[in-house]
């Protein structure tokens, strides 16, 4: 067989040893796998089966023409693909560089170079288009927010997390339906995306008359998160580390004593025994059932650092490794980690081995009281990053690396559904296609305590809003490096706590100054918010105060955000994309329908220009001016204020 060929819906193409297949997947949505093995596999990965659809088929004897909603795919006689909108607009064309007859091409748009029997290097390329702006994707600390430009690994890594959703200002998107190792070229001369290892091509196109829409689209096939909990929505109190349970209780007693809102506490690493045992350590907490008894009685959760790290001392090490349950090298010893000793991870893409980890961490966490769990080190974090030599239960590390972070959050998902447990909400440092639907919090990683850190939060934060994760957070003061008796420090900390009410999830954490050895695991400088100075502390209590105002607020956007997947932390094109200016606007963002939020990020910053879109009147939070949208005005801001504004009167509080 050549050429074209109609199958129902499907449109497959033959030619070169290749065969393509494009096809509707839900409205508005089409999917386009090929492959130089013999067919087309049904490996989804981890998207959700289509819903209905009205697409359209037209063929003629040069070309097939997918009509699908509010996209069109034009599929020639040779195999090319064009991409148009429904009023006839190309929103994206394959790049084929096959102008000469009978000698070898500069290039095709779909390359394939064999690695195995059946597996390929691949790669993708579309044309530029000029004007165009890239958004979404993931975590990556390269300070951009529009990615037009840029190139980008896709793989995990501490403080990068893939996810190659990918938004265009043309009025379309992309999955990249793909969990090898890879790259994405966002490069003047061509968008290319590209797999290390893979059986076939597969990704997703969606368009639609605005951002929500395409969103809403994108969010249809990845999923969305539930409706986040009264509880989660406010302030979370955490540091490295709370060594004890009289630590832990102190502290919660504090903020009690105080008077202050604080609605999750969280105990971090090494409170266990070892890596890959999943329980308390019984000299650092000899009582865990008192202890959680009464942080509930004071209404306050309790989460619990998660490593998938197993150490050959581990109680439990045997059983693994026993029922193959273990990640494995390709060649000698299978050693990925090295903390406090040599260390393997369990496979979180075995049934099995997910039973297994749920099992141990609920006969040791949940039973006796555990509300949460931090699932850190999901990328998995390997040294070095040779992907190549891990062996995973559903193939080499190449190929399916990237589904870590996805089974990891199922492990404790399904295990806490299974207890009957339906208010779901763990923090993980890295995600995957899908991974929303787990009820997990991302977070950025073990950033740096320095207002450049900030700065490129606010963009890593609205590009990860893009990508189907409504629930986000980044460590307030960043990671590591901060001393709390510093003023640089103070200020960078009042500054990082106003932009932190206002993200999805409001986290207070950090390995604070004076930092121990990192083999003594102790616990490092003080975190509380009463540690940064008589002028911060009013500071930052007020602003604890406004995030409680605003959690009714702040749950109706959850809501909205389960139900269509559109996020409550989004850039200003999102809702004012017919406003041109709103797509280079990096430092401001819509908390909800009606807040804009335009954080200080630089120190000694006693004012900043506020960019108001059009369409919408906008009021001063704080000065209660009002003002016409579409201008650029000048806001003061003293250390004690963050630039707000409300529209449609939206009532606030300072």
């Amino acid at each position: 067989m050549y050429g074209l060929d109609c199958q129902g819906k499907q449109v497959f193409w033959h030619g070169d040893g290749e065969v393509l297949c494009v096809e509707p997947y839900g409205e508005d949505i089409i999917r386009v796998r090929a492959t130089k093995n013999r067919k087309i596999t049904e490996e989804s990965w981890t998207l959700l089966p289509p819903e209905a659809d009205s697409a359209l088929v037209e063929q003629s004897e040069a070309k097939v023409i997918l009509k699908n909603g509010k996209l069109v795919a034009e599929i020639l006689a040779d195999g090319t693909i064009t991409f148009l909108n429904q009023n006839g607009q190309v929103l994206l064309e394959e790049y084929w560089i096959d102008e000469r007859a009978l000698t070898v091409p500069v290039r095709r748009a779909r390359e394939y170079r064999a690695v195995s029997s059946n597996q390929y290097k691949l790669a993708q390329y579309f044309k530029p288009q000029k004007g165009e702006r890239f958004y979404g994707m993931g975590t990556y600390r390269n300070n951009c927010f529009n990615l037009k430009g840029t190139t980008l690994g896709l793989c995990h890594k501490n403080t990068q997390s893939s996810i190659p959703v990918l938004y265009s200002s043309k009025g379309y998107g992309l999955i990249w339906n793909n969990p090898s190792v890879g790259q994405a070229e966002l490069v003047n001369n061509h968008t290319m995306f590209s797999a290390e290892a893979a059986q076939q091509l597969d990704y997703l196109i969606t368009a639609g008359d605005s951002p929500d829409e395409i969103n809403e689209n994108l969010t249809q096939v990845t999923g969305r998160s539930p409706e986040l909990p009264e509880w989660a929505a406010g302030f979370w109190q955490c540091k490295l580390r709370y060594e004890t349970q009289d630590e832990v209780l102190r502290t919660a007693r504090e903020y009690k004593r105080r008077g202050l809102p604080i609605s999750v506490i969280v105990i971090d690493f090494f409170h266990w025994t070892e890596q890959g045992d999943w329980k308390f350590d019984p000299e650092c907490f000899p009582e865990p059932e008192a202890m959680l008894k009464e942080l509930h009685e004071m209404g306050i959760k309790v989460m619990v650092s998660i490593w998938p790290t197993v150490d050959p001392s581990s109680e439990n090490f045997e059983e693994l490794k026993r029922n193959d349950y273990l990640l494995k090298s390709e060649k000698g010893v299978s050693v990925f980690f090295m903390f406090n000793g040599p260390e393997t991870y369990y496979d979180p893409t075995h049934p099995g081995a997910r039973d297994f980890v749920w099992s141990k961490a609920n006969e040791n966490y949940f039973q006796k009281g555990v509300d949460m769990f931090w699932l850190d080190e999901a990328e998995p974090e390997l040294r070095p990053y040779d992907y190549d030599h891990v062996r995973y239960h559903l193939g080499n590390g190449l190929e399916v690396t990237n589904l870590f972070p996805f089974y990891y959050a199922k492990t404790f998902a399904d295990g806490m559904k299974a207890e009957g447990r339906e208010d779901i909400v763990n923090l993980i440092r890295c995600c995957w296609l899908g991974s929303q639907r787990f009820g997990v919090v991302a977070w950025s990683g073990d950033i740096p305590s320095t207002f450049q850190s900030l700065e490129e939060q606010m963009k890593i934060g609205l590009n990860m809003s893009l990508t189907g994760i409504s629930w986000w957070t980044t460590d307030i003061g960043g990671f590591f490096g901060g001393d709390p008796t510093t003023p640089e420090f103070r200020e960078l900390f009042v500054r990082w706590f106003q932009y932190g009410v206002f993200c999805p999830i409001f986290r207070n954490h950090g390995f604070r100054l004076p930092m121990p050895p990192w083999n003594e695991m102790r616990s490092g400088g003080p975190n509380e918010v009463w540690d940064y100075g008589e002028e911060a502390y009013p500071i930052l209590v007020k602003y604890m105060e406004l995030r409680e105002q605003l959690k009714p607020y702040i749950l109706e956007q959850m809501k909205i955000a389960s139900r269509t997947g559109r996020p409550v932390m989004r850039p200003l094109f999102y809702d004012f994309h017919q406003d041109e200016t709103t797509f280079e606007i990096e430092d401001q963002f819509m908390f909800g329908d009606n807040i804009l939020v335009a954080p200080v990020y630089e120190a000694q910053c006693t004012s900043r220009k506020v960019y108001l879109p059009e369409g919408s009147s906008w009021i001063n939070v704080f000065s209660k001016d009002s003002f016409t949208g579409g201008q650029w005005v000048d806001v003061d801001t003293p250390l004690d204020q963050i630039p707000l504004f409300s529209r449609n009167g939206m009532e606030i509080s300072v």
